[in-house]
């Protein structure tokens, strides 16, 4: 064969998984696509095999250091805790956990910080694993709701946690109204969300235009607010007490992108567990990890980290 004829057979192959990639991206259209996407993911277990009990991202230092990835995953939650001031608060406080995942984040609150967690999610598989993972004995339970419409009543929680679950919001200021309601006056909300460039300083420019409109179609996003615009709508609601305390942790966060793709090369049972489907599903998710690299790491996305208390 000749190297014209691998060289067309590679570029045409090439062309039709780009085809297929884009074709197949699962937009968002509503909470219920946002609840089918992770209900997939949940349900298959490669997420999970890979990415371990904590659907978010690792935190390695500033600088950044090598660390495994399921650990950096579990000191995320750790700094989180810290940088909120949660570790100062007493055991039985009353955490509602926003977008839960299969409540990795919740255990730890429960069983490090003897908090009493209630983790809520769109997806009903999350919430059935979530169940499945949890001691009997942990003081956390996991609810089906919605956080554009949360079903408890105002004042219910000392705390308030979310980690990556604003980008499938499709109205940010309503997200921000309902995490402010559900607190107790003098409440903490601690929340770390991937956020876009804020483009009312600075417009996205021809190539973060179309970067951008793949990692919201590829993983059902609405949109990625600005950390200054997230932090506007949480003092629009009139309830936060003096300002909103902000933080960028791209740089702690930033080598989670090619290390979660650096796991399918150094954990290859996976090949075997999940055979040739989970190889074309865990493939399938390799350009958008790279995109999400790229925007992170070029200043088109940061990692904002949001602290307010309840007046």
């Amino acid at each position: 064969m000749s190297f014209l004829v691998v060289v067309g057979i590679f570029l045409i192959s090439l062309t039709i998984g780009i085809v297929l990639y884009l074709v197949t991206a699962r937009r968002y259209q509503s909470s219920d696509s946002v609840a089918t996407s992770y209900d997939q993911w949940t349900e298959d277990g490669i997420l999970e095999f890979y990415w371990g009990e904590h659907i978010h991202l690792g935190h390695y230092g500033s600088p950044p250091r090598r660390k495994d990835f399921l650990a950096a995953k579990a000191d995320f939650v750790h700094e989180m805790v810290h940088w909120g001031g949660l570790d100062l608060l007493p055991a039985s406080t009353t955490v509602l956990d926003v977008g839960c995942g299969i409540g990795g984040s919740s255990r730890i609150l429960a069983q490090d910080y003897g908090f009493d967690v209630t983790g809520i999610t769109i997806s009903p598989q999350q919430v059935q694993r979530a169940q499945e993972l949890s001691p009997a004995d942990l003081s956390v339970r996991f609810l089906v709701d919605d956080a554009m419409n949360l079903s408890f009543p105002d004042a219910s929680f000392d705390v308030v946690w979310s980690i990556e679950a604003g980008p499938h919001m499709p109205d940010k200021a309503v997200f921000a109204k309902e995490l402010m309601r559900v607190l107790k006056p003098g409440g903490i909300l601690v929340v770390a969300d991937w956020n876009q460039r804020d483009d009312r300083q600075k417009p996205l420019n021809f190539w973060e235009r179309p970067v951008m409109r793949q990692l919201l179609d590829q993983w059902s996003h609405p949109a990625f607010a600005s950390i200054e615009e997230f932090a506007e709508h949480l003092e629009a609601t009139g309830l936060v007490e003096g300002s909103v305390i902000t933080a960028d942790w791209t740089e702690p966060t930033l080598p989670s992108w090619l290390d979660s793709i650096w796991q399918g090369i150094a954990r290859p049972r996976g090949l075997v567990k999940f055979g040739l489907s989970g190889l074309i599903k865990s493939l399938r998710e390799v350009p958008t990890l790279l995109l999400m690299r790229l925007a992170f790491g070029t200043g088109l996305c940061r990692f904002g980290m949001f602290r307010a208390v309840r007046r």
